[in-house]
């Protein structure tokens, strides 16, 4: 389990320099930053799990900015994040990250040796999630994201984004497992996303499955005319359509195997 934490926090006080020498005598590797859009930028691609140590400052236009920054990190990225501070503190915080995104919250005074404990179980149930599949979710309905993120978190590890061009700068930097595309978005839409796909080596043998709207046959042959790894319509039940992912994967397993021993 990599032990690593970026510590958020405007300035230096005593309070924050406890906190960082707990974490550095748990064995953690700790990053300082200030609330700030260009340095957590900067450095928050290399760390999963983020402490907050909030202050006057949350209140500040600023840190606004930075919050609405935070919370598209944690909901597109699954980053872990524990917020530490006064009742008020938090919950000013809250009215722009949602309760749902954060791991933890620490309320003052606090036991910084239990917030450590918290931040090693919240490693390694993040480390055993890992191991599971990845699946990028893509589609311009927020409703429909959420529906099917929460559908599909039981068993696999789920990245959402609403647009074809977010889908396209995740996966230059990360290889899902499977992408779960929707059919018809504004701008670009599945089908361009997918000859995108298929077109850059790096990523072009990442699974794409359609989702769409309509299951008619004129509707259903024009998706597979683009060459999906299959369709899934939205209108399928919770237990239909992850019962359809869960057979993609174990049918895809058995493949590679096969592959694997010619």
């Amino acid at each position: 389990m990599k032990k690593n934490v970026l510590f958020i926090t405007k300035g230096k006080s005593f309070m924050a320099n406890t906190i960082v020498k707990n974490f550095q005598d748990a064995h953690y590797e700790v990053r300082h930053v200030e609330p700030d859009l260009a340095e957590m930028n900067e450095n928050q691609r290399n760390f999963d799990l983020f402490v907050f140590l909030l202050g006057s400052f949350v209140d500040d236009i600023e840190t606004s900015t930075f919050l609405v920054y935070l919370k598209d990190i944690c909901t597109e990225e699954d980053k872990l994040l524990i917020l530490i501070g006064t009742a008020t503190e938090i919950a000013t915080v809250q009215d722009s990250v949602p309760t749902a995104l954060v791991a933890a919250t620490f309320e003052r005074p606090f036991d910084i040796k239990k917030l450590v404990e918290q931040a090693d179980w919240l490693l390694q149930a993040n480390d055993d999630l890992s191991r599971r599949k990845n699946i990028l979710l893509v589609d311009d309905d927020g409703i429909f994201l959420k529906m099917v993120k929460d559908w599909l978190s039981s068993k696999y590890r789920v990245t959402i984004v609403t647009s074809g061009a977010q889908a396209l700068m995740y996966i230059a930097d990360n290889k899902p497992d499977l992408i779960l595309l929707d059919y018809e978005m504004p701008v670009t839409s599945g089908p361009q996303v997918l000859e995108m796909i298929r077109s850059e080596t790096k990523v072009d043998s990442i699974p794409v499955i359609f989702l769409t709207g309509k299951g008619d046959r004129e509707s259903v042959l024009k998706v597979l005319a683009m060459k999906p790894d299959g369709y899934l319509l939205k209108s399928m039940t919770r237990d239909k359509l992850v019962g359809a992912v869960d057979d993609f994967f174990e049918k895809k397993k058995y493949k590679d195997l096969r592959e694997k021993s010619l």
